[in-house]
């Protein structure tokens, strides 16, 4: 069905620590991270920690708990950028627009009237991660 998973893929590396991210909620099966190239402010990632490379492949049981962090966040982006909806967006194989062949999903949130950027198209300053970041940590912990 999918190639074999590949631990050396960036989203892996991201989790043992060997790139740096800005986390912005983690649990014993997933870390969220802020995506470094949003399609609005407050973009964020789901990723398990559990490797494999989509949900064609991925562990039901894993796929349950990312789904209920995915839920927390897209509650959490709602309110830190006072979001009128959210979009969840899952990628399967390149076909699909998969680029990272890690498990993830994306949750980003969005304004009436304001149209999302483009997909992986510019990386964002830093500095405004950060700040992203911190805003997305004090909404969950409200």
């Amino acid at each position: 069905m999918t190639a074999e998973y590949d631990p050396e893929n960036i989203f892996a590396k991201t989790l043992r620590g060997d790139i740096p991210s800005h986390k912005v909620y983690e649990d014993d099966d997933c870390v969220v991270i802020m995506d470094v190239m949003p399609q609005a402010d407050g973009h964020c990632l789901v990723l398990p920690k559990a490797g494999s490379r989509n949900l064609l492949d991925a562990d039901p049981d894993v796929l349950g708990k990312a789904i209920a962090v995915t839920q927390k966040m897209a509650q959490g982006v709602m309110r830190a950028f006072d979001a009128d909806g959210v979009v969840i967006r899952q990628f399967n194989e390149a076909a699909s627009g998969q680029t990272v062949f890690h498990l993830h999903i994306h949750v980003i949130p969005c304004k009436e009237g304001v149209p999302l950027r483009k997909h992986a198209a510019t990386t964002e300053d830093p500095d405004i991660l950060a700040a992203n970041a911190k805003k997305l940590i004090t909404a969950l912990e409200a």
